[in-house]
């Protein structure tokens, strides 16, 4: 599966594009420098029953993104 269809699949699952994540993540206060992975998963897990796999993909996506510094 590509990163591409991860990212799909993500938004189907939960109504959140791509390029949503970075706004929600700041607005969740989880872009500070410093913060941990498991801290975005666990907050993806539990808010948007997101599997891991699917929960790091929006890591990357952060990261990426240039969210995450």
């Amino acid at each position: 599966m590509t990163f591409q269809a991860y990212i799909d699949n993500i938004e189907k699952q939960t109504g959140v594009s791509g390029k949503d994540w970075p706004k929600l993540a700041k607005a969740k206060g989880l872009t500070a420098p410093g913060t941990k992975a498991t801290a975005i998963t666990d907050w993806l897990k539990a808010e948007y029953s997101l599997g891991h796999g699917h929960a790091m993909a929006v890591v990357k996506l952060l990261k990426d993104s240039g969210a995450l510094k």
